[in-house]
């Protein structure tokens, strides 16, 4: 296996820059420059937006930038020892040790086993003043090397942390006589954090240390990217209180229900395990104190609700977020099958089949025909025959299909993030209710974090022994579903649906009114809610004008359709341009958007408008007004309900239609990285979790085709 580091990745007592920026992109070139990444600035950018989410500074004068990225070809280390320091953002002051650990994408266990085993070094006080005292590049490279050398550990290194890999970890304490061993105190810890490569293991390893120093055993289950071995149950059930040093959603967490509670994020747990251990304790004292709730119920809310944990801003991005990481590949999937039926199969191909009533023509066609007996001729123009208008049918049937999951995943998994597995049933009951009364996107996020609620008040309900065993496949789901679905067709649905109407009834009212003016407004509601109430009604208010064959409802049609496509083109703009801005997820939502924005598929922007609504919708809707005014001002008339550019051939005036997107993709992408870039959140302020809730999916945001 090559060598993590080498002299030529080594730069001792040098001036890098006075800033963390500066430092990260010259550690980068070295490893570009070794030929272990592509491009020193894809490297850099991707280490600084993981930065971005926390900061990597460590007490003691350390930084751990790091990350994974698509760049790096070989995983690797560059070291630094600064002179001048550099603030890296920790507690007690700049840093003069700097590692930059640059692990690929889909790095190999072996090589993310060794980078955990370097961070785990680096709390070990002896291996710090080796790194400062040494004399050369070759000097740096031996101690490194030592450290993540593979060699077996003394079964001994594991005594204080069963479950966590003990590559490069301090030797254990020697076991004490037996008399003072059973009246020592247990504390059982799981540690994990998004990249699962530095902070993870150093929080255990933090956590063990202390132990140590406070008489405490800690058994430590880290579940990172070298693997996770679980605790032993016994080990579980004799500890006096749990410590969760998280940055994401702890594993089958059902395993320490009814344990007193200590949560926080790993850089506390790095900074202050002593105090962690000592309110471990505490909480274990305190007949009242935090308990690991049971029935699946999210521990994290539990913490968050009693203090110490997450705060409520950072909550509630963690339950969108994963609403929205669940759901991405349904819009993926069903936006990408539905261009392809555009394509394939022509821009009716979602629209009614008059000679089948309640179906579409891509349903019947699929329906009504096979492989082997394929109509010879379109029944109308605007639709393909043969094979290609087959398969366009076929496309289009999956893709709405797919669509057809968008709110209730998002819905489901808000729930799910809230209250664990209890969720999952209310959340995608509601989401399908909102779907129904036409709540749409708007009425998941708000019906998901109802069900989530519902089912974790339900969950801790102290019921007889006889029934506690329905509460989980029975009570909760039943009742929380009829709470949230209840309210959302009770008392939600109707002004929702009022709403529509009214929104309706205004725009029928402007169509004598400036065309540009007109184009402002679509363009705004095309943008604001992405497919939800207002979006919807403005697209309804377009395809209800086609059938006048001409004139101002055609003009409506393409002004509606290119605004819609703005939101998702503008937000893969900003991506490609202004990379660092974001995580490495919604990077790769970004490319996806491209294509999803031309399709006119609004969801591709969802996961933006759900991470971070203040700046990316207002920022969306300006771009979306921007093309609404040029396309109706310049009267282009469009008479297919979907597809986007792919049905070019149905668009007159296409210089203009094209021109107007290219205008509001601009306007909102300038807009949004302007307001990104302005307010950018403190790297606390964002859970870690963010960063990587995509690495598994490609996303986007909200509306067309799921109309039809």
């Amino acid at each position: 296996m090559p060598a993590l580091i080498t002299p030529g990745l080594v730069a001792l007592d040098a001036d890098l820059g006075t800033d963390k920026t500066a430092v990260v992109h010259r550690l980068a070139s070295l490893v570009a420059g070794a030929g272990r990444a592509t491009t020193g600035e894809a490297l850099a950018a991707d280490a600084l937006a993981r930065e971005a989410q926390a900061a990597t500074g460590l007490p003691g004068g350390i930084a751990i930038p790091h990350c994974r990225s698509e760049a790096v070809t070989e995983a690797s280390l560059a070291f630094a020892r600064l002179s001048p320091k550099v603030d890296f953002g920790a507690p007690d002051g700049p840093a003069d040790l700097v590692f930059l650990i640059a692990a690929p994408a889909h790095g190999d266990a072996d090589h993310l086993t060794l980078l955990t085993a370097l961070a785990r070094a680096l709390v070990r006080p002896e291996f710090v003043a080796s790194l400062r005292a040494a004399g050369s590049d070759d000097e740096i490279v031996r101690l490194v090397a030592e450290v993540v050398s593979p060699e077996p550990v003394a079964p001994a290194a594991t005594s204080a942390a069963t479950g966590a890999s003990t590559a490069g970890a301090a030797p254990a304490a020697s076991p004490a006589p037996a008399a003072a061993a059973s009246a020592r105190r247990s504390v059982v810890v799981v540690s994990a954090c998004p990249t699962g490569i530095a902070h993870t293991y150093m929080a255990a390893d933090k956590l063990v240390a202390a132990g140590r120093t406070e008489g405490v055993d800690i058994h430590v289950e880290t579940q990172g990217s070298s693997g996770s071995t679980p605790l032993d149950p016994a080990v579980i059930r004799d500890a006096d209180a749990v410590i969760f040093a998280v940055d994401v959603g702890v594993k089958d967490r059902d395993r320490f229900a009814g344990k007193p509670l200590v949560q926080s994020g790993t850089k506390r747990a790095i900074n202050e395990p002593e105090v962690m251990i000592r309110e471990a304790l505490a909480a274990a004292d305190d007949p009242n104190g935090r308990r690991v709730p049971g029935a699946g119920a999210a521990g994290e809310t539990a913490a968050a609700a009693s203090g110490g944990g997450p705060s409520t801003g950072s909550e509630v991005r963690r339950w969108l977020l994963t609403g929205v990481s669940y759901m991405i590949p349904f819009v993926a999937a069903g936006g990408l099958l539905i261009a392809l039926g555009f394509l394939f199969g022509g821009y009716q191909i979602v629209n009614p089949n008059p000679d089948v009533e309640g179906q579409s023509y891509a349903l019947s066609w699929v329906l009504n025909n096979s492989f082997f007996d394929l109509p010879s001729a379109a029944p109308t123009e605007g639709l393909n025959d043969g094979f290609l208008g087959y398969l366009g049918a076929i496309c289009t049937v999956l893709g709405q299909a797919a669509f057809g999951f968008l709110v209730p995943a998002l819905a489901g998994y808000i729930a799910y993030a809230i209250a664990d597995r209890p969720g999952i049933v209310p959340g995608f009951v509601v989401g399908a209710v909102s779907v129904t009364v036409g709540a749409g996107f708007i009425g998941g996020l708000i019906g998901g974090i109802i069900a989530g609620f519902a089912a974790l008040w339900i969950s801790r309900w102290k019921l007889p022994a006889g029934v506690r065993g329905l509460q989980p496949v029975v009570i909760i789901p039943l009742l929380a579903t009829l709470i949230a679905s209840g309210l959302m067709a009770v008392v939600l649905g109707r002004p929702l649906a009022a709403a529509l109407t009214g929104l309706g009834n205004w725009l029928n009212g402007l169509t004598g009114t400036s065309a540009a003016l007109l184009g402002i407004i679509l363009g705004l509601m095309m943008c604001f809610d992405l497919g939800g109430p207002v979006n919807k009604a403005a697209y309804v208010f377009a395809t209800t004008g086609l059938a006048a064959g001409s004139g101002a409802p055609l003009i409506i049609m393409a002004t509606v359709m290119a605004a819609g496509m703005v939101p998702p083109l503008a937000m893969a703009l900003s991506t490609a341009v202004r990379p660092k801005l974001y995580t490495p997820a919604e990077r790769d939502n970004g490319k996806a958007a491209w294509l999803l924005g031309a399709s006119f598929i609004s969801e591709g922007a969802i996961p933006f408008a759900a991470a971070d609504p203040l700046r990316v919708i207002p920022s969306m809707m300006l771009g979306g007004a921007t093309t609404g005014a040029i396309v109706a001002a310049s009267g282009v008339e469009l008479r297919a309900p979907h597809g986007g550019i792919f049905v070019f051939f149905a668009i007159t005036g296409l210089l203009w239609f094209v021109i107007g997107i290219l205008a509001g993709m601009i306007v909102g992408a300038v807009a949004v990285t302007v307001a990104k870039s302005i307010g950018r959140p403190k790297g606390e302020d964002v859970p870690e979790d963010a960063v990587d809730l995509a690495h598994a999916h490609v996303a986007a945001p909200v509306t067309q085709p799921a109309r039809a």
